[in-house]
């Protein structure tokens, strides 16, 4: 290789610290100037956070952080947020049913999960679907910043480390497969990509763990903004299908938990294929009252 070569990469790196300095990005979110920043999570993560899990196995209360940082961090890159603005994000409360991940009042069961597959749980969310976790997906989805899964994969990878494996199935980082779920073939024409896709290669690359597309819609469905839990679970109905074999251990990955009939339904797919056990994380949950997840309500 000619040695101007070299000197070339190294005068390109430099203009663009340049360009960095003189023309800082902006916040997607909030307009503030934002400055290049390290993910802190590097490839393979997982695995050096499996001792800080125990307390949270049995009965999901609070897990402490990991110790240090097991690796380097990857290279300075463009944020699209600000620090204020991933601060912001609001990670769920314990303590948590232990299927569904749905926060709960002590001693009253969940029912939100009771009609789940009995192989499938073990769900996990990273944030609640607050305002700005609401902008932050809107922008992911509809507006084309396909980037944006790398911030939102930091913040899942954080709260995945913080309790470990032993959350999304019984086996070793190496055991596990990332499944998105799936878009429908007119969505996914319309928007160039699956926004859940992009979430789990951004969350494999963090964790160290492989992402397979081993899902597909088997038909259109109608959107679900505006579906009650009941018409969802219709909606979704027989949606899904696994169509070769599917991984041992699989963790499904989408943006938004709701009422969980979509990834109920993938599950059902998978564990109908052969898939031995079946997980699910989302980078953020909606925020529902508390009676609706125990029936306390409904009970008066």
């Amino acid at each position: 290789m000619p040695p101007s070569v070299p000197r070339w990469s190294e005068l390109r790196a430099t203009l663009e610290r340049a360009e960095r300095w003189l023309l800082p990005g902006s916040c997607l979110i909030c307009g503030e100037t934002v400055r290049a920043r390290r993910t802190g999570f590097p490839q393979g993560a997982l695995g050096a956070a499996e001792r800080v899990a125990r307390e949270a196995r049995c009965c999901r209360v609070a897990p402490s952080a990991p110790e240090g940082n097991p690796a380097q961090a990857p290279p300075d890159h463009d944020p699209l947020l600000c620090a204020p603005c991933t601060n912001r994000f609001a990670p769920l409360p314990y303590p948590q049913c232990r299927s569904c991940g749905q926060p709960l009042a002590p001693g009253i069961p969940c029912r939100l999960c009771a009609e789940w597959p009995k192989a499938f749980g073990g769900v996990e969310s990273a944030v609640w679907l607050d305002d700005t976790a609401r902008r932050a997906i809107h922008l992911l989805k509809y507006e084309g910043w396909r980037r944006l899964a790398e911030p939102l994969a930091d913040t899942m990878a954080k709260r995945i480390t913080a309790l470990g494996t032993e959350r999304l199935a019984a086996g070793p980082p190496d055991h596990l497969t990332l499944v998105p779920i799936p878009l429908s073939a007119a969505r996914y024409r319309h928007r160039g990509y699956n926004q859940s896709a992009v979430l789990a290669e951004a969350l494999g690359e963090r964790l160290g763990v492989p992402v397979a597309e081993a899902l597909r819609r088997r038909r259109d469905t109608a959107t679900q903004t505006a579906l009650t839990p009941e018409a969802r679970r219709a909606n979704l109905a027989g949606a899904f299908e696994a169509p070769g074999r599917p991984p041992r251990h699989a963790v499904l990955v989408d943006d938004v938990f709701t009422t969980g009939a979509t990834l109920a339904e993938a599950a059902a797919a998978l564990l109908e294929a052969g898939a031995r056990t079946v997980t699910g994380v989302t980078f953020a949950r909606a925020v529902r009252p508390l009676a609706d997840a125990t029936g306390t309500l409904s009970s008066r």
